[in-house]
């Protein structure tokens, strides 16, 4: 009511339980029950924990399937190398190329920060190869959301945490490359 009076503007104000999904320009778009309110479009934080929870699972055909048909995936650290993955197929083969011979994979959940279609994540992940042979390597990753799939999905990490670790067999395994 304060607004109205003192700035002329209409305002609603949610109720303990409810959420509202903002439209652009600020009005409310929908108003659904639940424990806070998002300022996020309704796709780009589903999308991106759908993503985190198939990795986790190492199911790398539903990553892929997440992907825009020009959505691009790549390690910046060795973009230089590799420009990265592009749609469901490649991004599925490049993972299952580095994550499929580990002996074991365990994905670390992080802060997720979205605004727009843009969300920003931090998250861990424990790669093991072989018993005493593991890694845990932070990573940022940068993810666009489309029409509810992913065109960029940027993963940055130092390079050195992860060779300094790998068993040469693997390193020579991924030099092979998934096209």
């Amino acid at each position: 009511q304060r607004i109205e009076a003192e700035l002329g503007w209409s305002a609603w104000v949610p109720t303990a339980g409810e959420s509202v999904d903002v439209q652009s320009g600020g009005a409310p778009g929908s108003v659904r029950a639940s424990a806070s309110i998002s300022t996020a479009p309704t796709g780009t934080r589903a999308v991106v924990e759908r993503l985190w929870e198939a990795l986790g699972r190492r199911d790398f055909d539903t990553v892929g399937s997440l992907m825009a048909d020009t959505g691009h995936y790549v390690d910046v650290a060795v973009m230089a190398l590799d420009p990265g993955a592009v749609g469901p197929a490649e991004t599925a083969a490049r993972l299952r190329l580095g994550l499929g011979p580990l002996q074991s994979y365990e994905l670390h959940d992080g802060p997720i920060a979205v605004a727009g279609n843009l969300a920003v994540t931090e998250h861990r992940e424990t790669w093991t190869w072989e018993p005493g042979v593991s890694v845990t390597l932070p990573f940022t990753s940068v993810v666009e959301v489309s029409d509810g799939r992913i065109t960029r999905w940027w993963d940055y990490f130092d390079l050195s945490t992860l060779t300094d670790a790998a068993p040469d067999w693997w390193l020579a395994h991924i030099a092979q490359g998934y096209r």
